[in-house]
């Protein structure tokens, strides 16, 4: 059984950003040298998530507006009596998941023929990771 693991760090421009991770998470499963296991890539805040689905710009757009209306921005929420103006972002994370676990075949990312992996952010602008963690044989 071989282990292996990787960070990824960002710092998006935007506070509410989705970044295609596909060929990253792709690149760190050739460099385990791991042939049949999974891929487990997992956002290490609590303001951002992990989305598989398609890379397609109007699906992208449909899913931050799905999540802005059912964790829209507001001033009244209770967590923003810490001092904090992101529970949206809180919300939004919980919806969408913070990690994802990828089947690996043949040395390779075992994903439908349109499926790809995204860094989901929410409250950005600041620096923060995922880690990818492969395990297998």
């Amino acid at each position: 059984m071989k282990a292996y693991t990787e960070y990824l760090w960002f710092n998006t421009k935007n506070r509410k950003e989705l970044v295609n991770i596909s060929a990253e998470v792709e690149k760190h499963v050739k460099q385990s040298g791991v042939q049949e296991g999974f891929c487990l890539v997992s956002a290490m805040h609590i303001t951002s998530g992990i989305w598989v689905n398609d890379e397609e710009p109007g699906l992208k757009e449909d899913l931050m507006e799905f999540l802005d209306k059912l964790a829209p921005f507001k001033p009244e929420y209770r967590h923003h009596r810490t001092g904090e103006d992101n529970a949206d972002a809180h919300l939004k994370r919980s919806i969408l998941h913070h990690q994802v676990v990828l089947p690996i075949t043949k040395g390779r990312l075992d994903l439908g023929p349109w499926e790809q992996v995204f860094y989901a952010e929410f409250d950005g602008q600041r620096r923060k990771r995922v880690v990818v963690k492969i395990i297998g044989e």
